[in-house]
């Protein structure tokens, strides 16, 4: 008897809140600017701008499991979303555009079998091996930090322990890499992928979020950087989340690279899920024929656009299964598969 395919997996989906309900989530979004933002992103994924002033918590859920069971994924990894500390950590107050406990992901991830919880902990966190702790016996699945935007320092030796115990535990890293647009940014030297040779050695299992590529015009290209680590480093990967967005210029300028071996099996799939997803690079550049292009790029459901975009750009089945092999006993995966999608 031939084993259940396991099923495709978004691996980098961001739960949002604003707090209602008792989530625990916060959001600022007072300035015109991340009011323009916010409007902005829930209009790409097709929930109504209205929806902030209402029970958001519980919408957001409602709309990413709807559009989730109406694709052709089975499962989408959930991120918890860190406050920003300093080096001593000491909570910075007012930094930040949003939180997401671990609480309330691990929650979800008990309430809905596809929702996988990636937490996310500040290694400079007095009670952080605690924290990791805690969140580990409770299931998590994966571990979510934006260097850059959290101000961590991952070469810092001080959380040698920190990565040593993720490592014993098989829990595996999704650091943010390379350029930010969306968020904040403390400190944008924190997103380079060099930073990330301590956990490695302290053989964690990593996952550059991006590639080290850029999102804006004057941001820092560290992919080739990213390419050299990954000879040296069996344990690094990286996704291809956000690279069918509206600034793919910039960005989807690596897609040949990730295409092709040796970087093509440390390649996981992402959409970056609420960043909007935009077939017009790929099209311009001839990753995606016409007919494919007018297929999928005006498709509501925002996880079927990207994952379809994708698998035309050339991204191989693997692509949408390899993180099972990075967190399968973690999330219970014994060869049947979470969901099964639609499409």
């Amino acid at each position: 008897m031939n084993p259940t395919p396991l099923p495709p997996v978004d691996m980098h989906v961001h739960i949002v809140g604003t707090g209602a309900g008792g989530t625990g989530c916060w959001l600022r979004a007072e300035s015109f600017y991340r009011r323009l933002q916010a409007r902005f992103l829930l209009s790409a994924i097709g929930m109504p701008p209205e929806s902030l002033r209402g029970d958001f918590d519980r919408l957001y859920v409602e709309h990413l499991l709807s559009k989730l069971r109406e694709s052709s994924l089975g499962a989408a990894v959930i991120l918890a979303q860190e406050q920003v500390y300093d080096s001593r950590g000491r909570l910075m107050e007012g930094a930040g555009l949003f939180h997401v406990p671990n609480g309330y992901v691990l929650g979800l991830g008990c309430q809905h079998p596809e929702l996988l919880p990636a937490v996310s902990i500040h290694p400079a966190r007095p009670d952080a091996l605690e924290e990791l702790d805690r969140c580990i016996a409770a299931g998590a699945v994966m571990m979510k930090i934006l260097p850059n935007v959290q101000n961590i320092d991952c070469s810092d030796r001080r959380f040698t322990k920190f990565w040593e115990r993720m490592a014993g535990a098989g829990l595996p890293l999704l650091a943010h890499t390379g350029g930010e647009m969306t968020l904040p940014v403390v400190d944008a030297r924190l997103a380079h992928p060099a930073r990330l040779e301590l956990p490695l050695a302290a053989g964690v299992t990593v996952i550059a979020a991006h590639c080290a590529t850029k999102s804006g015009l004057w941001d820092a290209n560290w992919f080739s950087e990213f390419v050299a680590m990954t000879r040296r480093h069996p344990r690094l990967y990286g996704d291809n989340s956000a690279f069918c967005v509206l600034n793919n210029r910039i960005r989807g300028r690596t897609v040949p690279e990730t295409l092709a071996e040796p970087l093509a099996s440390r390649i996981l799939h992402g959409s970056d899920w609420p960043v909007p997803v935009s077939g017009l690079w790929p099209r311009w550049k001839g990753y995606v024929d016409g007919a494919t292009y007018r297929r999928w790029a005006r498709h509501p459901n925002l996880f079927e656009r990207d994952y379809q975009l994708k698998r035309a750009m050339g991204y191989g089945p693997e692509t949408f299964t390899r993180i099972w092999g990075l967190i399968g006993r973690r999330a219970g995966a014994d060869g049947s598969p979470v969901g099964t999608g639609t499409k």
